[in-house]
């Protein structure tokens, strides 16, 4: 079984070492992990960005699966691209896996970076004024459920790593379960 590797890994500075561990990872498990960064860009080429657009789409179609790392990257939710990769291989029916390494609900983590109020009616608002989604759901429900309905709810530690860039357990903890899955259906 193929998995694709997403998430935002690839911006660490240790990024080449993290997908290399977690290819391995895979490889214990009887998978191969397509990691995003296996593709070759020159980066200084004016098209670098459709080309690393078009190697990971590439990489996607080739996959029987994802593992995502929804892990909350530069605010309170996870990484754009690695949200569009989930969606994409949802769309396609493919097998969907995902983790953060911070099981703080979605609203929790707003209200780390936001002033948030309780409005009359209950709902949570943030500083403009505008509703914070409240459902006890580590993110946005529409990740949430695209895990739930095409592989597995989210994987999430009881309490956030010390280290969470370089924690492989929930990472790892999905491969079991494709694995897992793998095995049942091949």
């Amino acid at each position: 079984m193929k998995i694709y590797l997403a998430g935002p890994d690839v911006f660490l500075p240790d990024a080449i070492e993290i997908g290399r561990r977690k290819a391995e990872l895979c490889a214990r498990h009887g998978l191969n992990g397509l990691y995003p960064l296996d593709n070759a860009v020159d980066l200084s080429a004016p098209d670098a960005s459709v080309v690393i657009f078009k190697g990971n789409e590439a990489m996607m179609e080739a996959a029987d699966a994802v593992i995502a790392n929804l892990t909350p990257f530069r605010g309170p939710s996870a990484d754009a691209g690695t949200v569009y990769e989930l969606g994409y291989m949802a769309g396609r029916g493919k097998l969907c896996f995902g983790y953060s390494n911070d099981p703080a609900s979605y609203a929790t983590r707003v209200a780390r970076l936001y002033e948030v109020t309780t409005l009359p009616d209950g709902r949570l608002a943030d500083g403009q004024g505008l509703t914070v989604e409240e459902f006890g759901l580590p993110d946005n429900l529409m990740m949430m459920h695209a895990l739930d309905l095409h592989g597995c709810p989210l994987v999430t530690p009881k309490a956030a790593p010390a280290d969470i860039w370089h924690d492989l357990t929930c990472f790892e903890a999905c491969v079991r379960l494709a694995a897992d899955h793998g095995r049942r259906t091949g």
